[in-house]
């Protein structure tokens, strides 16, 4: 099951992941794919403004993980981008799939052997300007 949704803007990207954050059961792993600049992050912040989180939403590329606990349910964020290399023994298996709230991985490739089999993928293309394609798999979205 997959479903394509186009988006037009930053805010329409961000609406999207406000209705992820309704439709994700605790415990979800959600694979973020797509160019640098495409919008994961975007996304991301978007569902971290559904779930209540007040603190500024950035990617962690440069700390790998952040860590969001003052929200109606918790949210792990990790960008796997300088994990390239398959060093990945820091700890992370600890965080993914928390039972406490949702985990969504950037470039996610780079740490495939953490990867739970059951798990949502998008993927974000750009087809120009604002205007993004989310390619959304493995749940129901509708």
């Amino acid at each position: 099951m997959s479903k394509v949704i186009t988006s037009i803007n930053e805010l329409e990207t961000r609406q999207i992941g406000h209705k992820l954050a309704d439709l994700l059961p605790n415990g979800t792993v959600v694979l973020l794919q797509g160019d640098l600049g495409a919008g994961k992050t975007t996304l991301v912040r978007g569902v971290a403004e559904a779930l209540g989180i007040t603190e500024k939403i950035t990617s962690p590329t440069f700390n790998i993980m952040k860590l969001y606990l003052k929200g109606k349910k918790v949210l792990v964020h990790i960008d796997a981008y300088r994990l390239e290399d398959n060093n990945a023994d820091i700890g992370l298996e600890e965080f993914i799939g928390t039972e406490r709230g949702l985990t969504f991985i950037e470039w996610p490739n780079y740490i495939k052997d953490m990867i739970p089999d059951n798990h949502v993928s998008i993927n974000i293309h750009n087809i120009g300007e604002n205007k993004r394609e989310i390619t959304i798999t493995g749940i129901d979205y509708d």
